[in-house]
This record gives structure tokens, C-alpha cells and sequence, in this order.
């Protein structure tokens, strides 16, 4: 190896070496603790700390175990009031920020859904909603099985569910997943994983049409408050509505035909807030995209029955426009739900299509609530009127915006033309008295962002001074009283008919032991089948609910409810009558029995000698058909 060559005499000596400057420390993404106690931060995070621990505070002193005719609205604490009202005020406190820090009130959008439907799922050690307890008979029948009988003819209206079994599976997996021992122990947890999961698909159908965040956020609180439809429990429809608007924001976003945004990509044209129209695919990305969506689709359709036909119907709704004129996608959805219902759905298909024809065009008929369609009792009467109140508030806060937003209104066309599709289905089916409902949800999440256009104007743009000052007084007079109004009407629709919704845990016992005791074949009656473990073992024994039916009619049942059962149970059959408080309390809220009704109905059944009682509790009694030997005189 050479040696180095040795520097020339005349070389200059070497720079003097300075040491390095000290290195910069990263500013950190939060804010210094300093930061935090700036008025505009302070007010910002303070009522969510206060809002949570006040709930917190409040949920112990919940009675929910003595509730009245008001359900859990006179139960519920002054603080957990105050703790709603807190983060409402944190809220639009949040919202002056949301352009620069939009996680502010995102967290306030979880912590209202939390405050909301968390206290059932926090303290009831019972299932919410008797009725989903059938969804938790139909897993553990598919776990104890292996399989469903999409052809068998099952009593209960429960031959539905195993021709639509996609949501069961999946359901069946995460018990097994879990290792718990069935679908009752997470069942009322589902509103609020629903609602997280449907919070990032709600932001991305609304940033489609708007850059302004506060908009977005705005809408999202909104469709929260309006959401007391009571679908979003561990059910089909659930689990279907989330994939449906899944389907629907993608298309929006990427299914934009080339050319065809037109003035709708000019900012002098647009509403100060509307987004620029999507960019266009060509028609190789929109048939990958179709690809994409076939999974989703099949889910949806796999799942639930109603939500296919919502989803063809939006996607129809859509090839009005130029945007969205997509055939082929909605040429796929509709192949699949018809092969669908022609395979596996076909025996409940069959009979709906038999039915189309006595309820085509009774608007009336299909429009109404339920069976009776008479609330009884304070707590159900309130509900219902708040449900009427609150779907009037959000028409006409939605309404006002096409009037005052029209040029937001014209660039979200597609948002609205999807919100209204589902609305002519009033014509076709009552789909068992829950059409109003199914339509009022699908509709929902346009409604929720128009309306939060008519209580967020633009930003910025208004040129003349009275603008300006109308545009102040609406965010900052009309958006808290809005949204005040909106907290007020939810409560009541969502917790006024609680005593309804909460069954003891002896009552369910009760029922598992007598339908366990029932034999093979058995037929088991009830009032309503809205009582818990109602349709445990609905593969081995049959059931008649006795009471779901007009007014009038049960008047009539009610002058010998012994020979009207009597005459009604096939010779032969072993049969039980089970009647509890939850059935009570049902059919005389819902108005399927007269005041005193029911209890009428169990002293002449048990003081009849058709009937032996097997079992009586404070909670409900069993009662086992006796019929008369050939002879006796009736």
C-alpha cells in the first residue's frame, strides 16, 4: 500500500473546527401546558372533562330498576343532564375550530354517542330490546347446529333470518372469537360500535360536498340527535344500513363520469362552501370499482332483506344524474338481490309478492307505526310524539336549505336525490308496520347534512353587512338552539319507552325454563312476542302471539280468552301460555290491549279449567293447556 502523500510546505493550514450548534428540539404536536389555558382551549376542552365526569358521576344513580311510566327520562340524575348540556356547549365551542383542528369536535361527536346510548349497555344486566333476543337464539342455534334451514318453515316470523343468515355468521364468528358463551354479553354494546363505525362513513359522504368542516361535524352531531329510530341495536338491519351508506359514499366519491361536472367544478359558481365535484373515472376504474363494491353488495344481501332494495333504489335514484349515470353498477346490485331472493330468500319472497297486492298503494295503512298504531300510557304517548316532532324539525331544517343553500343544494344533488328515493316505498308495503321508520333512517343522513347547512352558512364571503350579521345570529343564535331542541326531542324518542325495553333478569328466566320444559313440537303462546328468550328453541316448538293483532279484535279475544285459545290450538297439541311483565307492559304501551287488559286476560286463564298453572312468579306465570275429554262439556 502507498504511503499518504506527504501535504506541500506551502499548503494552508487547516480552518480552525468550530463545535456544531446545538441541535433543535421538535416542537411537539401537542400544545405546551401553557397552551391550554388560552381562553379559546380552555373552553374547548374544559366542558368535555366536566361533561365526562358528571355522566360518570350520574350513571350509579340511574334506578333503571324501578322505572315508571316516563321509562328512563324522570330516572336519569340532574347531572347527567348537565353533563349532555356541557358537551353541547363544548361542542360549538369546538366547532370554531374545526377548520384549523377538526379532531376537537370529533371527540365531542364520540363523547355524545357514548352519553347517549352508553348507559343501557354501562348498567343493565339484561338484554335492551326483549325482541333482540331472538337474534341471540338464532347464533346459538347456528353454533349448536352448524347450519341454518333457509327451507324450513319456522314459526315466529324467524324463517327470515335463516334465509338471510350473513350477519348471524359473522355474529356466530366473533362469539366464537371472543370465547364468551353467546351474543347476549356484547349485544348491548352494539349502538356504539355501530355508531364508531358509521362516524368515519358519514365524513367521508359529507366532505364529497363541502370543504367547511364545521359542516361536516355539524351534520354528524345532528344525524346522532336524530338517530332514535332504535335499528342501530346487534341486528341484520344494522349491520346492513352500515355497508349500504358504505356503498353509496364510494360511489359518490369515485364513480364520477368524465365531463359531466360541468359549472360544478367553478369556485364562482359554487357555494362558498360546496367541494369541487370528485375527480372522473374512466369506465376500466369504474368497473374495478364495481368489483370492489361486489362484496359489500353481497354482504348487504346476504344480511337483510329491506336494505337490497333501499340500495337499488339509491343507486337508481343516482342515474337521474349525469354524474352518476352508472348502469352497469346498478344492473349488478339488482342481479344480485333478485338471485338472492330467488335462491335463498326464495320462500319469504314468494309470500311478499302475495302480499303486494292487499297493501299496494294504502298509504294510510303503510305509513303507520306498529299494529294498533295507539300509544298508551304517558312515557309512550311522549315518544311518540316526540318521534313525529323530531322528524318535522329535521324536514324542515333540511327543507330550509334548499331554499337558503341553493347553490350547495345544486352541488349536492346526488345526496339529496338518495335521501328522498326511499320515500315511494310508502306505496308498496307496510314491511309489518316499520316502513315509516326504515324510510325516516334511510333518509336520514341527507336530511342531517341539509339541515346543518341551513344552521352553518358560509364562512367569509358575505359582502354586505346585514349577510354578515344574519349569518352571525344563525351560528351563534339559531345552531344552540337547534341543536338543544334536537337533544330535547331524542331523549324522549329514544328513552321514553324504556320500561318496555328492560326485562329483569328473573323474567328471563322464567321463560328459558318453561320453553326448556316444552317437548318437541309444542306451541307456545304469548301476547306479542316482544318479551325476552320469546323464541328460545324456535326450532323445536311453534308459536302463535296471540295478541298482534287490531284492537278490536283482541276486545274480543278478551270476553273468553279461554275458548278463544281453546279454538285456536290445534287438537292434539301440547300448548303453553306464557305471560310476563314485559308482554304486559308492551301491549298496553303499544295499545294492543285495553287498560286492564292484560291483567284481565291471566285471572281468566288461570281461573280457567282449561289451563293449569305450572309456574307463577311476581314476574309472569306459565300456564299448560288442559283441552276437555270427549264428553265434558266446554
Amino acid at each position: 500500500m502507498p504511503a499518504p502523500t506527504p501535504a506541500p510546505a506551502h499548503a494552508e493550514a487547516p480552518a480552525p473546527t468550530h463545535p456544531p450548534p446545538p441541535a433543535r428540539v421538535p416542537r411537539l404536536p401537542f400544545p405546551r401546558p401553557s397552551s391550554l389555558l388560552r381562553p379559546q382551549l380552555l373552553f374547548t376542552w374544559l366542558p368535555l372533562l366536566a361533561g365526562a365526569a358528571l355522566w360518570t358521576y350520574s350513571l350509579p344513580r340511574v334506578g333503571f330498576r324501578s322505572m315508571g311510566d316516563y321509562g328512563l327520562l324522570d330516572r336519569f340524575p340532574t347531572p347527567f343532564y348537565a353533563a349532555l348540556l356541557l358537551l353541547t356547549g363544548g361542542f360549538l365551542a369546538a366547532l370554531r375550530r374545526a377548520g384549523t383542528a377538526p379532531w376537537w369536535p370529533a371527540t365531542y361527536c364520540v363523547a355524545l354517542l357514548v352519553a347517549l346510548k352508553a348507559p343501557p349497555a354501562v348498567l343493565y344486566d339484561s338484554v335492551r330490546y326483549p325482541w333482540a333476543s331472538k337474534h341471540d337464539a338464532v347464533v346459538n342455534q347456528l353454533l349448536l347446529n352448524g347450519e341454518l334451514r333457509p327451507n324450513g318453515a319456522l314459526s315466529g316470523n324467524m324463517s327470515a333470518y335463516d334465509q338471510w343468515p350473513g350477519f348471524f355468521t359473522l355474529t356466530g364468528a366473533l362469539v366464537r372469537a371472543f370465547g364468551v358463551d353467546s351474543a347476549a354479553v356484547f349485544l348491548n354494546w352494539a349502538p356504539i360500535v355501530l355508531g364508531l363505525l358509521m362516524m368515519p362513513v358519514l365524513v367521508l359522504l359529507y366532505r364529497t360536498f363541502t370543504e367547511d368542516w364545521r359542516l361536516v361535524w355539524t351534520a354528524v352531531w345532528i344525524f346522532q340527535l336524530a338517530n332514535w329510530v332504535g335499528q342501530d341495536y346487534l341486528s341484520p338491519q344494522g349491520f346492513a344500513y352500515l355497508l349500504h351508506l358504505s356503498v353509496i359514499a364510494v360511489v359518490l366519491r369515485h364513480f364520477v363520469r368524465p365531463g359531466s361536472a360541468g359549472r360544478l367544478r367553478d369556485r364562482s359558481f359554487l357555494d362558498p362552501a360546496s367541494a369541487a365535484v370528485p375527480p372522473p373515472t374512466g369506465l376500466r376504474q369504474r368497473a374495478v370499482g364495481v368489483a370492489v363494491l361486489v362484496p359489500l353488495i353481497l354482504a348487504v344481501n346476504a344480511s337483510h332483506q329491506l336494505t337490497p332494495v333501499m340500495l337499488c333504489v339509491s343507486l337508481f335514484a343516482l342515474t337521474l344524474t349525469r354524474r352518476y349515470r352508472n348502469y352497469g353498477l346498478l344492473a349488478v346490485a339488482a342481479l344480485i338481490m333478485l338471485a338472492w331472493d330467488l335462491t335463498m330468500g326464495r320462500p319469504l319472497f314468494v309470500e311478499t309478492l302475495g302480499t303486494l297486492r292487499d297493501s299496494l298503494g294504502r298509504l294510510t295503512q303503510n305509513s303507520r307505526a306498529g299494529y294498533a298504531g295507539e300509544l298508551t300510557g304517558p312515557g309512550p304517548e311522549l315518544a311518540g310524539r316526540a318521534n313525529v316532532l323530531m322528524v318535522l324539525a329535521v324536514a324542515a331544517l333540511a327543507g330550509a336549505a334548499l331554499l337558503l343553500r341553493r347553490r350547495l343544494v345544486r352541488s349536492a344533488l346526488p345526496l339529496l336525490l338518495v335521501s328522498a328515493a326511499p320515500v315511494p316505498l310508502f306505496v308498496v308495503n307496510d314491511y309489518g308496520g316499520e316502513m315509516l321508520f326504515r324510510v325516516y333512517l334511510f333518509g336520514l343522513p341527507g336530511a342531517a347534512f341539509f339541515a346543518a347547512a341551513t344552521l352553518v352558512p358560509a364562512a367569509g364571503r358575505a359582502r354586505r353587512k346585514t349577510r354578515r350579521r344574519a349569518a352571525a345570529l344563525t351560528l351563534h343564535g339559531a345552531l344552540p338552539v337547534a341543536l338543544l331542541v334536537l337533544l330535547a326531542g331524542f331523549l324522549p324518542s329514544y328513552y321514553g319507552k324504556e320500561k318496555m325495553y328492560y326485562t329483569p333478569p328473573a323474567e328471563t328466566a322464567l321463560v328459558t325454563r318453561a320453553i326448556d320444559r316444552a317437548p318437541e313440537g309444542a306451541l307456545i303462546l304469548a301476547t306479542t312476542g316482544s318479551f325476552p328468550q320469546a323464541l328460545h328453541r324456535y326450532d323445536h316448538v311453534e308459536h302463535w302471539f296471540f295478541a298482534e293483532q287490531e284492537l278490536p279484535e283482541n276486545e274480543r279475544m278478551l270476553a273468553d280468552p279461554a275458548r278463544y285459545l281453546s279454538d285456536g290450538i290445534p287438537p292434539g297439541t301440547r300448548a303453553y301460555v306464557i305471560l310476563t311483565r314485559t308482554q304486559d307492559i308492551y301491549a298496553a304501551g303499544e295499545g294492543l290491549l285495553p287498560p286492564g287488559g292484560f291483567g284481565t286476560l291471566r285471572a281468566r286463564l288461570a281461573a280457567s279449567p282449561l289451563f293449569r298453572t305450572v309456574e307463577e312468579h311476581p314476574y309472569g306465570i306459565v300456564l299448560q293447556y288442559r283441552p276437555p275429554a270427549e264428553g265434558d262439556s266446554p
